[in-house]
């Protein structure tokens, strides 16, 4: 299976602001990412034309045609009348040129699949066996009906689009060619698959990018009557009433009536059983067709350019063209829409109940339904996260209370204290042990300016200089606390917050500590001191005691020596 359209991952992250606008509820978010549902969608490009991110990825057919056209002599291209409007131009002859220098053996305006369109409509009202009558001629609604209005199937017209007539067309006159339609919408890639009558596809986005490589310049200049040289009001259908203004004869049993826009389309399909005589044409772009997914006109311009496709059919008219295309005999333009059933699970009332109490929400009146999370109402998300297309974490305010709750229980619980700061100094948030440092409730605290319950100079350099401060002491005179305090800056936020650590009782040890060593120190000293003392005074007495003995000893060395002369004298 083809996936025509898909988000680019890189850019899309916790948005949903595509889930919120897609009128069919095919996108699913898995990893925070939103993702096409292929089996919903119905291509009508909703999500790409809301993304903020730019990130739709439409399915590329540009390598495709480039070998479509190398490997084949015979290519037609099918190029839907909103060109005009879209590549700012007066005729068909500026575009076939541009076109043949591609590679394309010809081309020719889809409008002519059109007008084959526009006379099968005619034969059927002609008939007045419908209540009421839907125009086939855009793929996304159809699709749409297909997949989520059975009963207006009935109403939906049993015709091909002129994409797809004009295909058959071609296909008669040139048996051998490949056929490449050209236009502004998403929904055509998928139509032209299932077709298997046309080969590929291109948007206008695309086509440019081709028109921009070959540096193959368009010339807005040229001005030449219709190729035909006949008048084809079916050149009206990329304009809102175009498939009305497109027909000739208007059944007067029936009411006509152009419906723009995917949700307004949804409306007219909701009630569609309470209409009686309606012709109804459905587009699912706003302005039509000229305003696709994939057209060039400037946002804001499609007024202009439907003016600009109404000159352009005028223009014909005052050339005095007749109505008249020949359509080759013998070719079916029927169609049958088959209802399609997505492939999905209808949970119970029990599971739809499990799923909004893991969101907090047990009651009716719990049930917000704020739509924060893409989806209409809470019963839907539960639908969904049953079904595997959103997570519980995507309920917007259960997350936030969620968080609150944590960061709440988290800085409550802290054994330290917290505060926080706004840019105008008041405090915004306090937990119970700052409270009790402070001297100060919760309640009284909030909205004071923190400089009357504690130095605010830290605060200061944080909001203003955006300079950190880290473990300051800081007396707070009303409770006789010291506290250590860090104040961080949150830059994003114009804001700060404070961690306050209480080492009153620390400072205390510690000057019990150092005073007992300072104790300690003074006695060791008086201890040493005194131990001198004694020590000099034993010094000096053994000093004399010495010198006493000394002399005796040499005193009797003397006189032994003396003694010992005489005995020998004698001798």
């Amino acid at each position: 299976m083809i996936n025509f359209l898909e988000f680019k991952p890189a850019k899309c992250k916790d948005c949903y602001k595509c889930l919120k606008h897609c009128p069919v509820t095919a996108i699913e978010v898995i990893d925070h990412q939103a993702q096409i549902i292929a089996s919903r969608c119905v291509l009508c490009g909703t999500c790409t034309m809301v993304c903020p991110q730019n990130a739709k990825k439409v399915h590329n057919s540009i390598q495709e045609i480039k070998d479509l056209l190398a490997n084949n002599k015979h290519v037609i291209a099918s190029v839907a009348p909103s060109f005009i409007s879209s590549f700012e131009l007066k005729s068909f002859d500026s575009m076939l040129l541009a076109l043949k220098q591609l590679g394309f053996e010809n081309g020719e305006e889809t409008a002519i699949g059109a007008y084959a369109v526009t006379r099968e409509y005619e034969k059927l009202l002609a008939k007045k066996t419908y209540k009421n009558f839907i125009t086939s001629a855009c793929p996304a609604i159809n699709k749409m009906i297909q997949l989520y209005y059975h009963d207006a199937l009935k109403y939906l017209a049993p015709v091909v689009s002129p994409m797809v007539a004009h295909a058959k067309i071609l296909k008669v006159r040139y048996p051998d060619a490949k056929i490449v339609f050209i236009g502004p919408c998403i929904a055509k890639k998928q139509e032209a698959y299932e077709s298997k009558i046309i080969d590929g596809v291109l948007t206008f986005e695309e086509l440019k990018i081709l028109f921009d490589e070959r540096g193959i310049k368009l010339d807005s200049s040229l001005n030449k009557p219709s190729q035909t040289g006949k008048i084809n009001k079916a050149k009206y259908y990329p304009i809102s009433r175009g498939i009305i203004k497109s027909l000739n004869n208007q059944e007067s049993e029936y009411e006509y009536v152009a419906i723009d826009g995917i949700n307004k389309c949804q409306e007219a399909l909701e009630n569609i059983n309470d209409f009686a005589h309606m012709f109804l044409e459905l587009n699912s772009c706003e302005h039509a067709c000229v305003n696709g997914p994939c057209s060039l006109i400037k946002k804001g311009t499609a007024i202009n350019a439907n003016q600009m496709i109404r000159r352009y059919v005028h223009r014909d008219l005052e050339n005095g063209g007749i109505d008249e295309i020949k359509i080759p005999a013998g070719i079916d333009f029927s169609c049958v829409f088959n209802p399609i059933n997505p492939i999905e699970r209808q949970p119970s009332e029990d599971e739809i109940k499990a799923i909004l109490a893991k969101t907090g929400k047990f009651t009716t009146d719990d049930e917000l339904n704020c739509g924060a999370c893409g989806y209409d109402t809470c019963r839907k998300k539960a639908w969904a996260v049953a079904n595997g297309y959103a997570d519980i974490e995507m309920c917007v305010p259960y997350m936030r209370k969620k968080a609150e709750s944590m960061s709440y229980e988290i800085i409550q619980n802290m054994p330290n204290g917290i505060i926080v700061i706004d840019s105008n100094y008041k405090i915004k948030e306090i937990n119970s042990n700052a409270s009790s440092m402070l001297l100060v409730s919760p309640k009284e605290a909030k909205d004071m300016y923190i400089y009357e319950v504690i130095d605010s100079t830290p605060f200061i350099l944080a909001i203003e200089k955006k300079k950190n401060t880290y473990h300051q002491k800081i007396l707070i005179d009303k409770t006789n606390t010291i506290v250590e305090i860090s104040v961080i800056a949150l830059k994003d936020e114009h804001s700060a917050f404070a961690v306050l650590k209480d080492i009153t009782e620390k400072t205390k040890a510690q000057e019990k500590y150092d005073q007992l060593r300072q104790n300690t120190i003074d006695i060791t000293n008086e201890v040493i001191n005194k131990q001198m003392r004694v020590a000099q005074e034993i010094a000096s007495v053994l000093g004399e005691t010495v010198a006493e003995t000394k002399v005796a000893i040499l005193n009797l060395k003397k006189s032994l020596v003396e003694e010992n002369k005489d005995e020998h004298e004698d001798k």
